[in-house]
């Protein structure tokens, strides 16, 4: 018996990399498409809507699930994949993929405060000190001591991916009952759906489709860019994240998940030749240190049924 739990668990550990390693090549290969002249809405559809595409399948396998758990499927469609990718891709924009990314992981840090004054429950002082860490991070990230650092309209963004992000650990570990496929399908069709009437894709220049983006220094097709964020970013990188997280707990897949900014900022550097200054390096290294803190310190299980029932 104890083998199979550890083996369960080192499978979990890999699923957790994997999945942290696609999500975190979403960003770079998703900002060329936007340079290239895709509005970041444009590019959120395309990732979601090819999800969805790929998915419907096990959508139609799994459809009583709609009707056991609509709050669950309505709760991961709208913040865990909409509202993350919109936010994200939104800031990508206007701001460095790792900074980005750096901010959107103050989103177990943002999950203690709705339990602390929302919920009105208590929380670890190791939780405390590790938001502490983690605020004192992005103070360096976003160098507020020179105003800002970055465009504060994208640095917002970046936190409404964080606030998004919140719910994508503790929705997956609360729908422990629902099948990965269906979780994934029913949420990147509905995610789709949403996004759809915010990109408006029937006025999407569909020849930047059959054109070139530039990465690492050279010209290769859009298409492929595209197909890695569809397949990759999306698809895999969700399904491979829940089975995670059931394997392992909240807090496990989370801790395994911060690898996710460290290779988004190294394929940024390699992909889009952006570069982090001493600063922001020291404030990322803060921020997944006190995300990292507070997240392991949190209730986590007990926090994932607390936030279906809002």
């Amino acid at each position: 018996m104890r083998n199979l739990i550890n083996n369960a668990k080192s499978a979990g550990v890999a699923f957790a990399v994997v999945s942290a390693f696609c999500f975190g090549g979403s960003g770079p290969f998703a900002k060329p498409l936007i340079t290239a002249g895709f509005t970041p809405l444009q590019v959120a559809w395309l990732r979601l809507a090819g999800g969805a595409l790929l998915m419907l399948p096990f959508a139609v396998r799994y459809a009583p699930t709609v009707r056991r758990v609509p709050t669950l499927i309505l709760g991961y469609g709208l913040f865990a994949i909409a509202g993350v990718q919109v936010c994200y891709f939104a800031a990508i924009a206007t701001v460095p993929v790792g900074v980005a990314l750096l901010i959107e992981f103050l989103g177990p840090v943002m999950v203690l405060g709705w339990t602390r004054f929302v919920r009105r429950n208590p929380v670890p002082r190791a939780a405390a000190i590790g938001v502490l860490i983690a605020v004192v991070g992005l103070i360096f990230v976003v160098q507020l001591w020179s105003g800002l650092g970055f465009n504060p309209i994208g640095l917002l963004l970046a936190l409404g991916a964080a606030a998004c992000q919140a719910t994508y650990f503790l929705l997956s570990d609360s729908g422990g009952e629902v099948n990965p496929f269906a979780l994934t399908g029913f949420g990147l069709l509905l995610g789709a759906g949403v996004v759809t009437l915010l990109a408006r894709p029937w006025e999407l220049d569909w020849t930047l489709l059959v054109g070139q983006v530039e990465l690492a220094g050279q010209q290769v097709p859009a298409l492929l860019a595209v197909a890695w964020i569809v397949v990759l970013s999306t698809v895999l990188a969700y399904l491979t994240g829940i089975v995670a997280v059931r394997r392992l707990s909240p807090q496990v897949a989370g801790a395994v998940a911060f690898l996710e900014p460290v290779v988004a900022t190294l394929l940024a550097w390699w992909l889009l030749a952006e570069q982090l200054g001493p600063m922001q390096l020291l404030g990322g290294a803060l921020i997944l240190a006190g995300a990292y803190v507070a997240q392991r310190a949190a209730p986590q299980r007990k926090l994932a049924s607390e936030l279906v029932g809002v």
